[in-house]
């Protein structure tokens, strides 16, 4: 097991074979003492440690079964995320009557975005949270807001009350997107990494879902929108309380000078047979990083500013390429278009957006996030150029419902594909670990303003443009992400976070 030592003597890695030791140092480092990790002679069994290669010599990689349920906990953040975003889809018009703002839509634009503004807010402070108190205490701090603002919106009686409901569920929103982020990246074995960012979509899609099928007794049961705000408050409390057993993230808690803790969660997350080459990664990776603190001053670092506007740009084009306008609005949208039913296809909107992320799951440890993108952005293109195409040609309106729907539930279909979970999973593994919270709490502020903008603008941009013009535009916005993947996104699919840096940083 490892021994550790503070010194101020500095040492390159060495590996000898069995029967002698060896001993790891790295750099001074953010005004922390010098750490020196001696490490025990191995059985000789095991054979010669090469810090070069990600993995033992004959040994497999961590299997995923111990991190799993570490996992599954953070993304309740991402559940929360979902069931807040659809929350007042299908019950929109009745919070509308009951609170008096019915048929004003810069109103309804704004209980529905008010969250996305105030997320700006809690993201900002994101990167500065998670990296003082740790990523189980972000996570944590981030459910105060959510469990107190679903409560004020499920007693409002004025307006008012609920926009300032929503206000404070989404400083909570906005604080736990980056850190669910960061965290499953930190936590995840190299093999499923893919696969464990891709539950964050799920479980976003599962929140989606649940929101709009929480919402179907509100057109029979006077009040029942107040009950779906009350839901809200249950995953809220069991991320808070399951936090406090989950292992904090070992990367953080090395950063930090807290070796032996780095260890113990190492080996919960990833098995004792995996600690040492972890441990040996994660100096390996200190030495490569320079003795700078890390401040927001070091997003503009021309080594850095290369992955910072790549993350940026990708939760741009997430978001103005016109999901959540779908998300928030699809029964509005469903009802314009002459359907009858617009309510149960919003819920088929949902069903479609968790099996694409299902297929995406499988897929981005194969694939790769790379290739992904790229064929998600374009099918979203061509279903949204389908749909301003009918919407646009007089004589095509009697296809304008079937156009509709299934124009939307391809859309859906690739967005979940790529463009919902990529960016989420992408974004962590290209920051370098000394900006990856701020530049994450960065990347996410662009997303929560797209979001805001569109979530507030679609309704009043659909009625005076119409959804020909307006589909054109989301049309060409896909289009563009697509191009723009192509020529700036590299493939990280089975590398550690430690070979992608060093993958990266040479090229900015």
């Amino acid at each position: 097991m490892l021994r550790r030592m503070l010194s101020d003597s500095v040492s390159s890695t060495t590996a000898t074979n069995v029967g002698s030791a060896y001993a790891y140092k790295r750099l001074p480092s953010r005004e922390r003492a010098l750490t020196e990790i001696h490490v025990e002679r191995m059985n000789s069994d095991l054979g010669a440690v090469q810090l070069e290669t990600p993995l033992l010599p004959g040994s497999s990689g961590p299997g995923w079964r111990l991190s799993f349920p570490h996992v599954a906990t953070a993304v309740l953040s991402a559940v929360l995320f979902g069931y807040h975003m659809g929350v007042v889809n299908v019950p929109l018009q009745h919070i509308g009557k009951d609170l008096l703002f019915s048929g004003h839509t810069i109103l309804q634009g704004l209980v529905v975005s008010v969250s996305l503004a105030s997320a700006f807010l809690g993201c900002a402070l994101s990167g500065t949270i998670a990296d003082v108190v740790g990523r189980r205490r972000a996570f944590q701090i981030s459910s105060v807001p959510m469990i107190l603002g679903s409560i004020i919106s499920a007693v409002s009686t004025h307006v008012g009350t609920m926009i300032l409901g929503r206000f404070i569920v989404g400083l909570g929103l906005g604080l736990s997107g980056p850190v669910a982020a960061m965290y499953v990246s930190e936590v995840s074995p190299p093999s499923v990494r893919g696969m464990y960012g891709s539950f964050i979509q799920i479980a976003t899609c599962l929140g989606i879902l649940a929101s709009l099928v929480a919402g179907l007794p509100a057109h029979s049961i006077p009040g029942w929108w107040r009950a779906c705000f009350w839901i809200a408050v249950i995953p809220a409390v069991m991320l808070a309380i399951g936090m406090e057993v989950c292992a904090e993230s070992p990367r953080w808690l090395f950063k930090q000078g807290k070796l032996v803790e780095a260890e113990h969660e190492l080996e919960r997350l990833w098995g004792s047979s995996h600690v040492k080459q972890a441990m040996a990664d994660l100096v390996r990776n200190e030495q490569t990083q320079d003795n700078g603190t890390t401040s927001w001053r070091a997003l503009l670092d021309p080594r850095y500013i290369k992955v910072v506007t790549i993350g940026a740009a990708l939760f741009a084009f997430q978001q103005f390429a016109g999901i959540n306008a779908v998300f928030y609005f699809s029964s509005t949208v469903f009802r314009k278009a002459g359907m009858t039913s617009e309510v149960a296809a919003s819920v088929l909107v949902g069903v479609v957006n968790l099996l694409a992320s299902f297929v995406a799951a499988y897929l981005m440890d194969s694939l790769g996030r790379r290739r992904l993108l790229i064929m998600s952005f374009s099918g979203m293109g061509l279903a949204m150029g389908l749909q301003a195409f009918v919407a646009s040609v007089p004589a095509l309106a009697s296809l304008n419902a079937s156009v509709a729907l299934l124009g939307t539930l391809l859309y859906v279909f690739m967005f979940a594909l790529g463009a919902g979970p990529v960016p989420a999973l992408l974004l962590p593994e290209i920051f370098p670990d000394r900006i990856r919270a701020k530049g994450m709490a960065v990347a996410m502020c662009v997303h929560w303003v797209a979001n805001f903008l569109v979530g507030l603008t679609f309704l009043h941009l659909l009625h005076t443009l119409g959804t020909g013009i307006l589909y054109s535009i989301f049309t060409m916005v896909c289009f563009s992400a697509t191009l723009y993947v192509k020529q700036n996104v590299v493939e990280t699919k089975g590398r550690t976070l430690e070979e992608i840096e060093s993958m990266l940083l040479p090229s900015l």
